[in-house]
């Protein structure tokens, strides 16, 4: 009798939830899914399911002996995320990893009951993922990235880099940040407070993005403030490059785009946050109830200046800033 058939006789969804205490072990192999809201040649993203490997490894899971990782890589694509979250709970893995919001919300329209653990998005509550932080509830948890108190840090470095900007606008895809208001708020009521001029710029692809940079370019001291966005991600070295040839100063979150040539990024450290979802991994793994366990913050910033595209821009940066840079970029 298959496993799932028997599951179903023995009293259904009651019987399933300990799945993570009883999948498999029989042979010893747990198995455990992941949704990557990237293509599979991102080297970024690669970079945080290693950093997810790297973390089970240490609290004594390894690949090919007790634990199978059957990753799978959706884009950005609506319809390939939808068909890929079906396919890895088909599966019936231990727990999913899940790297968005974007993510997040495909797996739980196919699943309310296997273990999910997101590594790094906005706002759990107000995508209806969780009921609160302390105790999620539900079979999802994880960590988040950023507070959205943050955009303050942001254009206060963004000035102290760029003091003449006065024009910044926010930039953004409105389907893979939906959550886009909670930065978008706080955006609109500090920036007066740096003598800033707010535009909500939302930006679908590149070619709109583009056309964003000629208006801010268009008139003098425009600036960019790119939010928080799996899409952005993806495509950060035409953001980077498209904010340098039309010399707008920029602010990121992620050093991902510092390295790709942006001005500045002040943000988490994503790596820390899959590391860390690790030892929920090994929790879960040996029994314990994802709705049981909080949602973390982030404990790991860096801040990253690229010295050479603020030198391409015209701008010097203020000795003190690069001596409270984690890197500074030559």
């Amino acid at each position: 009798m298959r496993r799932r058939e028997f599951i179903t006789l023995v009293g259904g969804a009651a019987a399933a939830w300990p799945r993570a205490g009883r999948a498999q072990q029989s042979s010893g192999m747990r198995r455990i899914g992941a949704l990557m809201a990237a293509s599979e040649n991102d080297a970024e993203y690669q970079g945080f399911l290693a950093a997810f490997r790297e973390g089970l490894q240490k609290l004594g899971w390894a690949e090919g002996r007790n634990i199978q990782i059957d990753a799978r890589w959706a884009g950005l694509d609506t319809e390939a995320t939808r068909r890929l979250a079906k396919e890895l709970v088909g599966l019936q893995p231990d727990l999913i990893l899940s790297s968005s919001t974007f993510t997040t919300a495909a797996l739980l329209q196919q699943t309310r009951t296997i273990p999910i653990i997101f590594a790094n998005i906005v706002d759990p509550i107000g995508a209806g993922f969780v009921a609160s932080l302390p105790r999620p509830g539900g079979n999802v948890t994880g960590f988040i990235n950023l507070e959205p108190s943050m955009v303050g840090k942001w254009l206060e470095l963004l000035k102290e880099i760029a003091p003449r900007v006065m024009r910044v606008a926010a930039v953004y895809h409105p389907e893979t940040a939906p959550y886009v208001q909670i930065y978008l708020d706080p955006f609109k009521a500090t920036a007066p407070s740096f003598g800033i001029e707010t535009i909500v710029a939302p930006a679908r692809d590149m070619s709109k993005f583009e056309s964003i940079c000629v208006a801010q370019a268009r008139q003098l001291n425009g600036g960019l403030f790119v939010v928080p966005d799996p899409y952005m991600l993806a495509h950060r070295s035409e953001v980077a490059s498209l904010a340098a040839r039309y010399r707008l100063p920029a602010v990121y979150i992620n050093r991902a785009f510092a390295d790709a040539g942006g001005l500045l990024s002040y943000g988490n450290d994503i790596l820390d946050n899959y590391r860390r979802a690790a030892s929920y991994a090994d929790r879960i793994l040996k029994g314990e109830k994802p709705g049981e366990l909080p949602v973390q913050f982030p404990v790991k910033f860096e801040l990253v200046i690229n010295l050479k595209t603020a030198k391409a821009l015209g701008l010097n940066v203020p000795l003190h800033l690069q001596q409270l840079a984690d890197e500074v970029i030559e």
